[in-house]
């Protein structure tokens, strides 16, 4: 009998296993569902059905930067007992290096499959919540910060047009720092440039209001608006917020002189922030 993908979806509904393990099941059973079920369950696979619908609301954040790539990834699970243990901290380590491995830009069967294994064996709800992949050049550098056991992690994406200038430890200490100051701050923008029309109309709304609501003459009410936004973009923007080690000076300043002082020209190009629970 032929296993076809709507078969094989249809066993999964009905168990909760992983796709990879209810076509085993279906072929060790030659395509009979009701054996294919009962096989899933001598296996302990379908328990895996009882659990998912409890919530994850605890997890963890796992980064990887190797071989031209550098991936963020949250896995996601019922428990913080769970989330330290050892099982569960290798999975999302191995999940990193597939992504990695295998250029992977969605959740693929094949590491569902390996997340509903975990959960049989743990017996607790799980998931692989979310990742992003991005490239490294041979002209960039990807720093990366995971706080404690894995609350929160960052990656940050650095520039070059001399690509030796990474292998400098100057360079290197202020590309760890600028990882530990995303995490300390979370910006919600590299710089003002990446804000989109509509907030931009909100934020320009919410100080006009702001201004006229003090009874400020309609002449000045422009130039203090704009002055709330450059504050606001300061406070909210990665390049132009106090730096983490020295906040006299802003990230974008501390950049400009550590290139001059290394001799090449330096810059952030991107960064990513996951904290476990929280989209933003």
């Amino acid at each position: 009998m032929e296993i076809t993908a709507e078969i094989v979806k249809k066993l999964r509904d009905a168990t909760g296993a992983g796709m990879m393990d209810c076509k085993k099941a279906l072929v060790q059973a030659e395509g009979d569902f009701a054996k294919a079920e009962k096989i899933l369950k001598e296996m302990g696979l379908a328990a895996v059905a009882k659990r998912a619908g409890r919530a994850t609301n605890n997890g963890r954040t796992f980064t990887l930067v190797q071989d031209g790539k550098a991936v963020i990834l949250e896995m996601a699970c019922e428990t913080d007992f769970v989330a330290r243990n050892t099982d569960f901290v290798a999975l999302g380590e191995e999940l990193c290096k597939d992504v990695v491995a295998n250029g992977y830009t969605t959740i693929v069967p094949e590491m569902e499959a390996k997340v509903q294994e975990l959960i049989t064996k743990i017996k607790e709800n799980m998931s692989l919540k979310r990742f992003e992949l991005t490239d490294v050049a041979e002209n960039q550098f990807v720093s990366q910060y995971v706080h404690g056991e894995g609350s929160l992690a960052v990656l940050v994406k650095f520039e070059s047009d001399k690509s030796e200038a990474f292998a400098q430890d100057s360079v290197k200490e202020f590309a760890f720092d600028c990882a530990l100051h995303v995490a300390a701050f979370s910006p919600r923008f590299l710089d003002s440039s990446e804000a989109d029309e509509a907030y931009m109309k909100e934020q320009t709304e919410i100080f006009t209001n702001q201004t006229l609501a003090l009874g400020k003459p309609e002449k000045v009410v422009a130039g203090i608006v704009q002055g709330k936004l450059n504050k606001h973009f300061s406070e909210v923007c990665f390049l132009q917020q106090p730096f983490v080690k020295d906040d006299s000076q802003s990230v974008e300043k501390v950049l400009a002189a550590l290139s001059k002082e290394v001799g090449a020209k330096l810059s952030i190009t991107g960064f990513t922030y996951y904290r476990v629970g929280v989209e933003e």
